[in-house]
């Protein structure tokens, strides 16, 4: 199947895709930040360049897109028509390294909380975000 847009579209599309501070990223970040935590953003010296670090807690936070990360049994998470294997190929690899990346900072003492998308959306957000500080709280180092 071909694609529906011509490829100086979906270039553009494509470039317009963000990696860091996306939406679901920056909710979490004003809702910590709104209880008191203080942390620092994608330290590139840890594994995987976590999306929030709080050091006090020895926690790093990693705010996934379900398509991206490959969220299985999440409604957000379809392949596409079109480039099948290609995409299969790319969100394969994303959710090994993604694995990896984890194990490395278990090894070294981090505990890692993955927070998906699909866990921010509407009425769920309050209270997982609720959830996801209480958790925080009880890792005190």
């Amino acid at each position: 199947m071909a694609d529906v847009h011509d490829k100086k579209t979906r270039s553009y599309n494509m470039s317009r895709i963000k990696g860091k501070n996306t939406r679901p990223e920056v909710l979490v970040r004003k809702y910590l930040h709104s209880q008191g935590f203080r942390f620092r953003l994608h330290d590139k010296s840890l594994p995987g360049k976590p999306d929030i670090v709080l050091k006090k807690y020895k926690t790093v936070i990693f705010v996934n897109g379900c398509f991206w990360h490959g969220h299985q049994g999440c409604k957000y998470f379809t392949l596409p028509k079109t480039r099948t294997e290609w995409w299969k190929d790319k969100i394969y690899k994303t959710k090994e390294r993604d694995k990896k990346k984890i194990i490395e900072l278990e090894k070294s003492g981090w505990n890692v909380i993955t927070v998906w998308q699909c866990q921010l959306k509407g009425d769920k957000n309050d209270n997982y975000l609720k959830k996801l500080s209480s958790k925080i709280k009880k890792l005190i180092v």
